[in-house]
């Protein structure tokens, strides 16, 4: 430095960054070293090595083996004991390469979660699952498939079968990509984890339909609801598969023609589908303006909400539903 050597130059002798040097250098008093691997002064308050081992010694004891350092700091406390507090317990622990998982229970897992989908417009995220529909004979079941369109709440494609499987649900996937008429455009799929969803016949076609796999819990739970709940749902069962499979087909031309859905401002899932939903909810704002002009006395607020419903988001994270909320 006396000799005018600049200050990179310095610094890169010593193995520190310039940057590092002036934020040491710039306040009024001149700072520490604060890299992580400076050689500090052991503090006055730090354990001994006899009481590192007192500590690590105990956890390993027959008494305490199994237990945690929030079980075994309270326990201590208890007997009149003290050695540490409950964090040093467990640094000591983490030290010594002991923090571990112990006991029979499984291991805390890092729970991942599921992509983020946005449905614009229909025929963009699809979400299927598979029922049981209760036969006359006790335990035996018919299995409706049933996808449906997240954005308009269509039922695009169902079916009824006597048994559950991939090859199956391959085929109900094909033909309802070629109903919608939405082969090879980008589409998602959602199911649960069953068998049938993870099948590698279904997987397989899947790829070559060029659609999109997503896992997590299914969206078609609240129409399994609305169709086991209908007047008409017979509660001696099915008589066979052909009557089930009847009933499924009267059920979802009247799910999807008939059916106001509160979730898409009661307008009918087909209505929806087409995008006739504007031009109907357009109507009813308008009739319950006029309404509102012509008797203002009676109306304290705003009329009711008939905006259409905007993009539909499967598995939306924490932010986006607090923003859907405010909104």
């Amino acid at each position: 430095m006396v000799a005018g050597a600049r200050k990179i130059r310095a610094c890169q002798e010593v193995g520190l960054s310039l940057r590092t040097l002036q934020r040491w250098t710039q306040p009024p008093e001149l700072q520490a070293d604060a890299r992580s691997t400076t050689v500090r002064p052991k503090p006055r308050n730090a354990l001994s090595e006899i009481e590192r081992h007192a500590i690590v010694a105990l956890c390993n004891s027959p008494t305490y083996a199994h237990l945690p350092p929030s079980q075994i700091v309270p326990r201590l406390a208890d007997e009149a004991r003290y050695l540490a507090s409950e964090a040093t317990f467990y640094r000591v622990l983490r030290a010594a390469g002991q923090q571990h998982h112990r006991g029979r229970s499984r291991r805390p897992q890092r729970v991942v979660m599921p992509t983020t989908h946005a449905a614009r417009e229909p025929n963009q995220v699809w979400s299927w699952d598979i029922t049981y529909l209760p036969a006359p004979i006790r335990s035996k079941y018919y299995y409706l498939y049933l996808i449906l369109d997240i954005h308009s709440r269509k039922a695009v494609g169902w079916e009824v079968y006597e048994e559950e499987s991939g090859e199956k649900a391959a085929a109900l996937l094909q033909r309802s990509v070629i109903s919608e008429k939405c082969l090879r455009k980008p589409l998602v799929l959602h199911s649960d984890n069953g068998a049938p969803m993870k099948s590698l016949t279904l997987l397989s076609k899947m790829y070559e339909l060029g659609i999109t796999p997503s896992r997590g819990r299914p969206r078609v739970r609240s129409l399994f609801r609305t169709l086991k709940y209908c007047p008409q749902w017979p509660l001696e069962g099915f008589a066979s598969l052909d009557v089930a499979r009847g009933w499924v087909r009267d059920f979802m031309r009247w799910y999807n023609n008939e059916h106001r859905h509160s979730r898409i401002r009661f307008v009918t899932p087909s209505e929806r589908h087409l995008g006739q939903d504007h031009q109907i909810l357009t109507r009813r704002r308008e009739l319950y303006e006029q309404a509102r002009q012509k008797t203002p006395e009676r109306w304290s607020g705003q009329t009711r909400n008939w905006e259409p419903i905007g993009t539909v988001l499967l598995n939306p994270d924490r932010e986006q539903q607090a923003v859907r909320k405010a909104a």
